[in-house]
């Protein structure tokens, strides 16, 4: 029987992590905000500095190739220091690269990209580390509802920056997202983190068989191409529908929504079906309707099929990326902070190539539908990796 004294610190590290846990979700709603502006303000930017597609996709090599830095510093970082310092430092920084980002410079505005994808690169590791060890468990379910919490603020970037445009409002947008960044990174810095998860300290070799090198591998893949592909969707998505199709206002920017309220809403039904269904099977699925949804999105040419399309693409991946994270942090155990570096680092890649791909081979064959098929086989390669892992017949 536990003492009375055990039990009041149980409850005490409890309560902390739960507050620590919905603090982290608010940052993740200002980082889905700050991580993923840039796209609705995509066709603007490209008119006022008469970009080509080539070049209107630096924003995302820039933000997420400075990203891979920051990951791969984080995890060093959180290795010997934890995780607060690593998610305070990255919260600023995109604080500060956001508010700087509706420069009058093109070269300026790319700086400013870099600056909060810098900060991308800690703050998102971090927390997905964190969750996924304080709720041993529970985390795949966790990390679905933190990751939900990335969706809200994804879904609210389109709206916000089509009202910011309407309204000639972008910097007032910026500046308050930027404000709430920081306050958020000084308030976690009088938070006490805690300890990792017993299960995880306490049965790393459990673990050890079943995460080889081919494993890390095969893992390192699915976060590459995962990330990839989620951003070459919603990053192109406003400009494609804006092409695509015949518009009275500028409503075209409303695309990524769609796109971001299917991964919103796959990520509220998947912290729940993951308390029942194998992770590998919800994973399988999840695979087969992101690629019809792609197919239909990049095929469609009337505003209600696009939509339609990018909503159930979003569907589709949304369970995926804290599926990945919760096989990381379940198959490594504690070996996840050091292994996570490189995983977090193939989707830094990702994000950075990916994209950057659509707009080369848009650009090459002047259509943007043709360099949308990069995100679809996207799909077909996931599939095939998560057959060959076979996650199901893991422990």
């Amino acid at each position: 029987m536990m003492s009375s004294k055990t039990q009041i610190q149980a409850t005490t590290e409890n309560s902390s992590r739960t507050l620590i846990f919905w603090l982290l979700c608010f940052g993740f709603v200002i980082n889905g905000v700050i991580i993923n502006f840039v796209g609705p303000l995509l066709p603007t930017f490209r008119e006022r500095w008469a970009l080509d597609d080539s070049r209107a996709g630096l924003f995302s090599t820039v933000q997420f190739a400075v990203s891979l830095v920051g990951v791969l510093l984080s995890s060093p970082l959180i290795t010997k220091k934890g995780f607060k310092p690593a998610i305070t430092f990255g919260l600023t920084l995109m604080g500060i690269g956001f508010a700087i980002l509706n420069s009058r410079a093109f070269a300026l505005a790319l700086f400013a990209s870099g600056v909060y994808g810098f900060g991308y690169g800690f703050v998102t590791p971090g927390t997905n580390l964190w969750v996924g060890e304080s709720y041993g468990q529970r985390r795949a379910s966790a990390l679905n509802l933190a990751n939900l919490a990335w969706g809200i603020g994804a879904i609210s970037s389109a709206p916000a920056a089509m009202y910011a445009i309407r309204k000639s409002s972008i910097n007032a947008v910026l500046y308050f997202s930027a404000a709430i960044s920081v306050l958020l990174a000084l308030y976690l810095l009088q938070q006490h983190f805690g300890k990792p998860h017993e299960e995880q300290a306490a049965k790393p070799a459990e673990n050890s068989k079943a995460a080889g090198t081919g494993v890390a591998i095969l893992l390192g893949i699915l976060f590459y191409i995962y990330v990839g592909t989620e951003v070459s969707t919603s990053y192109w998505a406003a400009t494609h529908a804006e092409r695509a199709a015949t518009w009275t206002a500028n409503t075209f920017t409303l695309a990524p929504m769609f796109f971001f309220g299917g991964l919103l809403g796959g990520r509220g039904a998947a912290a729940a079906i993951l308390l029942r269904l194998r992770e590998g099977t919800v994973a399988m699925t999840g695979l087969l309707i992101a690629a019809a949804g792609e197919l239909l999105f990049l095929s469609a040419h009337s505003p209600v099929t696009l939509f339609l399309g990018a909503s159930f693409a979003g569907l589709g991946l949304s369970s995926l990326y804290p599926i990945y994270v919760a096989w990381l942090t379940k198959w490594f155990g504690t070996r996840a902070r050091k292994v996570g570096g490189a995983m977090f680092a193939a989707a830094a890649i990702g994000s950075a190539t990916l994209p950057w791909l659509v707009g080369e081979v848009s650009h090459a064959t002047s259509n943007l539908r043709i360099g949308l098929i990069v995100p679809l086989a996207g799909c077909g390669v996931m599939l095939t990796v998560v057959t060959l892992l076979r996650p199901n017949t893991r422990s």
